[in-house]
């Protein structure tokens, strides 16, 4: 039987893609005969999604900060009147 953290870097590759096909099978497989397994899956799924989703939330911040800065300063009109052109 696999250790958590063997098991957790084959649920890594599974989800990432890297796993040979065979191999892959056989973690399928696994997944069907081992409940415990299914849960590891679903769990590291969950947390991939919330990392992901916190990122985009900070990456958002950052750009809403920097437009800030950009779109509230007076001396960077010429700035800012090339950018509304663009989208014009």
């Amino acid at each position: 039987m696999m250790t958590s953290r063997n098991n957790t870097k084959l649920i890594e590759q599974y989800l990432q893609g890297k796993l040979p096909v065979s191999r892959q099978i056989a973690f399928e497989a696994r997944l069907l005969l081992q409940p415990k397994l299914r849960m590891d899956l679903y769990f590291q799924k969950k947390t991939y999604r919330l990392v992901q989703l916190y990122h985009r939330k900070k990456l958002k911040e950052e750009l809403e900060t920097v437009h800030q800065q950009i779109f509230s300063d007076p001396d960077k009109v010429d700035f800012q009147e090339n950018i509304y052109r663009l989208f014009k």
